[in-house]
């Protein structure tokens, strides 16, 4: 599986610290297990499939597309709880 990064999820990984990131990163490359893990939860009102994913004050917005044969993970944008889903 590969993971794509969005412009907004770039920037917003470039403006946080080191271990941030770290953890970031590490909970995205769980999102690749088969099931995935972590707390998901599928966004209302999107017809694309789109879900969360929570690790603590920060969420992950993704979702799963397929490029040919390769199965690529979307990271739509990450942000904190309260202004993400603005």
């Amino acid at each position: 599986m590969q993971i794509k990064y969005s412009r907004d999820a770039i920037k917003f990984l470039e403006k946080q610290n080191k271990t941030t990131v770290e953890r970031i990163r590490c909970a995205i490359s769980k999102l690749t297990l088969n099931p995935p893990e972590g707390s998901i939860a599928p966004l209302l009102g999107y017809s694309d499939n789109r879900k969360r994913l929570r690790i603590g004050s920060w969420r992950i917005i993704f979702k799963r597309a397929m490029e040919g044969q390769i199965e690529v993970l979307l990271i739509i944008d990450i942000g904190s709880r309260g202004d993400i889903y603005k």
